[in-house]
């Protein structure tokens, strides 16, 4: 019987760009390897993880006693599911809590992937002040991992050209 390769873990979020999903389709199709695509919500904290790298969690607000399954954003699986429509490869989601790079480098090493794919940021206001909060998960994965990152490119800017977030 043949091994089943490892998995790709790929970070997604609402809204991103589907090029991000595409590229790490073509990854895990030409690895033959399972597709995980992971969501993260930094307002919640991990309670319980699971064999799979499915979750209990609970909110950071101390006004909310709630704790719940993690649940995959359905809007959010409807794209994927679009976007893989018709491609050759077996994927499933991951709904993750606390904190990006850490909660999808632990999904790595718990489903013992063999990369992990997200996308750079994006040059808006937006994304520049979740950058001033949260960092770049990219950059920090690419510190903090022992298994290969890549990094997808969304909305290049050319060489030469000031990024937004440099602009005073």
């Amino acid at each position: 019987m043949a091994r089943k390769p490892p998995p790709i873990v790929v970070g997604v979020t609402s809204g991103q760009p589907d090029a991000v999903v595409l590229a790490a389709s073509e990854f895990a199709t030409q690895f033959g390897a399972e597709l995980i695509c992971a969501s993260v919500d930094p307002s919640r904290y991990l309670l319980e993880e699971r064999p799979d790298g499915s979750m209990t969690s609970a909110s950071f607000d101390p006004d909310s006693l709630e704790t719940t399954e993690m649940e995959f954003d359905p809007g959010l699986r409807a794209q994927i599911e679009r976007v893989l429509h018709g491609r050759p490869v077996e994927w499933s989601t991951r709904a993750l809590a606390g904190d990006p790079a850490k909660a999808l480098g632990h999904l790595a090493g718990t489903v013992r992937a063999v990369m992990i794919v997200v996308g750079s940021r994006e040059p808006t206001v937006r994304h520049s002040l979740r950058y001033l909060f949260l960092g770049s998960v990219a950059m920090r994965l690419s510190h903090g991992q022992q298994r290969p990152v890549v990094i997808i490119p969304l909305n290049p800017i050319p060489f030469g050209e000031e990024p937004p977030w440099d602009e005073a």
